[in-house]
């Protein structure tokens, strides 16, 4: 028991570890995108960084140095503090050293741009840049602002609110266009519809899968599963159609995120099990959705 406890300290510390990681990168990534793609072309970012942006260019015109930066800081660490209740201290202390190395890199680094083509910089940026908010989702944190919201209120209702996100971004498009041109917003908003939709095709916590297992020993699979994760189990008696041998069919829905774990918690005590996973698309009823820790 002591052995076990012992290993589990030691993969939480390494999952936090990787998330950090996933963190780094998402946070120079952004930098980099920003001053690659988005900078050449006026584009305008999503969430707070957009709106940071935003105001430093508006800021611009009137004569008033505001730094990025400082407005990425000033935007987000309110935000933060009004969601730390709500959502745990790791979640909270990982988004928050996201925009904290954002606005660090921003001073740190200076990126050469490379493409001359817009349409290039449009494509590859809103690609990157969604993927880039997707590793820090990966890492159980946001990327702060609306992208911290929108996903405490998704671990409430259980759907994906990235469109609504989307929406939010527009209205910044709007007043980036009417400020600076609609030809630089009408760039931006296509920027923005394929980062979000990248990150829709890449992060899919609240996506759901059937587990179907075939097995001779239902309560050692039962058990095995449900000492490690809050979902329900069937199981289901059946015969194989060769052997005439009594078999038993356990079926349990989960998210997509708790599969590999589920798989490999059913193989560890029963390796010769076998296992169908196939994608649920509508699951009515009690479901339990682990929070975001």
């Amino acid at each position: 028991m002591a052995s076990q406890i012992h290993q589990l300290q030691k993969n939480k510390i390494a999952r936090f570890i990787f998330s950090v990681l996933l963190i780094i990168a998402s946070a120079w990534m952004q930098v980099y995108i920003i001053q690659v793609f988005m900078n050449p072309c006026d584009l305008l970012s999503s969430g707070f960084t957009g709106l940071s942006i935003l105001i430093s260019r508006i800021t611009q015109l009137l004569g008033i140095d505001f730094s990025v930066s400082l407005g990425i800081l000033v935007l987000n660490i309110p935000a933060a503090l009004l969601c730390y209740k709500s959502v745990s201290h790791r979640f909270t202390f990982l988004s928050c050293l996201q925009f904290g190395l954002v606005s660090l890199f921003l001073q740190v680094f200076d990126f050469t741009p490379f493409f001359d083509d817009k349409i290039l910089n449009i494509l590859f940026g809103g690609f990157l840049y969604g993927l880039s908010i997707a590793l820090a989702l990966k890492a159980d944190a946001s990327t702060g602002g609306t992208d911290f919201i929108a996903l405490y209120v998704s671990n409430k209702i259980h759907k994906s609110l990235w469109d609504y996100v989307f929406l939010f971004n527009a209205t910044l498009i709007l007043i980036f266009g009417a400020f600076f041109g609609w030809e630089a917003a009408g760039y931006s908003l296509v920027f923005q519809f394929i980062s979000t939709k990248t990150i829709s095709g890449f992060y899919d916590r609240y996506a759901q899968v059937t587990l179907e297992i075939t097995t001779d020993d239902p309560e050692t699979v039962s058990d095995a599963f449900l000492n490690q994760f809050r979902h329900g189990m069937t199981i289901l008696k059946g015969q194989g159609a060769y052997s005439k041998k009594p078999y038993y069919v356990c079926k349990t829905v989960i998210s997509t995120y708790e599969q590999r774990d589920a798989i490999d918690c059913i193989r560890n005590v029963k390796p010769d099990v076998l296992i169908n996973v196939y994608k649920t698309h509508h699951f009515y009823g009690a479901f339990y959705q682990k929070p975001i820790e």
